[in-house]
């Protein structure tokens, strides 16, 4: 009987460092949500809960499940804001002309893809590391908005300039659900299909695991690494879209601001893959875990720069629990 239970004891402790492994993100995600319930009154009302999804969450994870592509191919693309930017600026500067907002949308997503295009040409046509290549395409993007902008000016639409379909993009609800949170659902589904159940994304996955092996096996990875940058770019142009209807005016790099979080999300979503791998739940997670943390500072009269820190500090607690247990289990 004490041999059994000897050879069972080890295994208690190493099934509880499984759980907190598979489940790192979603403890902090119960963690920090049950704080701010405590901390602020006025957190679990119904409005602030729908100003996180509105405010904190959409934007910033269109923006993130675009860096998830780019991290899936094992590159990373620092340009995301970039595409979001001139996404925005060729929406408002077409419908400031008079044109349908159909047309200035579709116009606005070609804008991004090309902003990927570029990194595609840059990284599988040449050769230049996705780090490198996107770095320079973050700059010389805006050192464009603000040539095209006279150093920077913002771009307005008047109030009796603003179309109702520009409205109801931004603005507008769909059986009583914002919009923009409506693309941001459509945009997270149609990534978990292609990421999961396409050739692409399996393809893709392989790529940023072991892309010698997928070069060997006779498979065109640099091709599926333009794709991946290209999708990134066109699916950040779609925040700049939304991000122009919401406030009716374009200003010059302000799709700066998603990247940093954007990054923090991705790589914060990969504890929730048992192989560290980029994956859109676990990205969907951390956008909403960075969201809840803005919001719940906010709320608590912190500093905005002691937000920050606060902000930086969960992430590196989440990636570190999660790398801690994972080495410990595999002891």
């Amino acid at each position: 009987m004490t041999l059994q239970t000897s050879a069972i004891e080890p295994s208690v402790p190493r099934a509880i460092i499984g759980v907190i492994v598979n489940n790192a993100l979603v403890l902090a995600l119960i963690t920090v949500f049950a704080i701010f319930s405590l901390a602020s009154p006025t957190f679990l009302t119904i409005a602030n809960l729908q100003s996180i999804l509105v405010n904190n969450f959409t934007l910033l994870a269109i923006v993130a499940i675009a860096m998830t592509f780019a991290v899936s191919v094992g590159g990373i693309d620092l340009s995301v804001g970039t595409a979001v930017d001139f996404a925005s600026f060729a929406f408002v500067s077409l419908v400031l002309a008079g044109q349908p907002v159909v047309v200035a949308a579709l116009v606005s997503l070609g804008a991004g893809a090309a902003v990927g295009a570029f990194n595609a040409v840059l990284i599988s046509g040449i050769g230049i590391s996705p780090f490198l290549a996107t770095l320079g395409t973050l700059f010389i993007g805006r050192s464009i908005q603000q040539l095209l902008t006279n150093g920077g000016n913002p771009v307005y639409l008047p109030p009796s300039g603003v179309p109702e379909a520009f409205r109801f993009l931004g603005r507008g609800a769909i059986a009583g659900i914002p919009v923009p949170l409506v693309i941001a659902a459509v945009i997270i589904l149609g990534a978990i299909i292609i990421l999961t159940r396409a050739r692409f994304g399996r393809v893709a996955l392989a790529i940023g695991i072991q892309p010698s092996v997928v070069r060997y096996s006779g498979i065109a990875a640099r091709a599926h690494v333009a794709v991946a940058f290209i999708l990134a770019g066109l699916i950040a142009a779609v925040a700049g879209l939304i991000l122009s209807a919401t406030v009716t005016v374009y200003i010059p790099s302000s799709g700066s601001a998603f990247l940093l979080n954007a990054i923090g999300a991705t790589f914060i979503g990969t504890t929730l893959s048992r192989l560290g791998r980029p994956n859109v739940p676990g990205t969907v997670l951390g956008v909403l875990l960075l969201g809840i943390v803005a919001n719940g500072l906010l709320l608590t009269g912190l500093n905005f720069y002691w937000q920050q820190v606060g902000t930086g500090l969960l992430i590196f607690a989440v990636l570190a629990l999660s790398f801690i247990t994972r080495r410990k289990a595999s002891a």
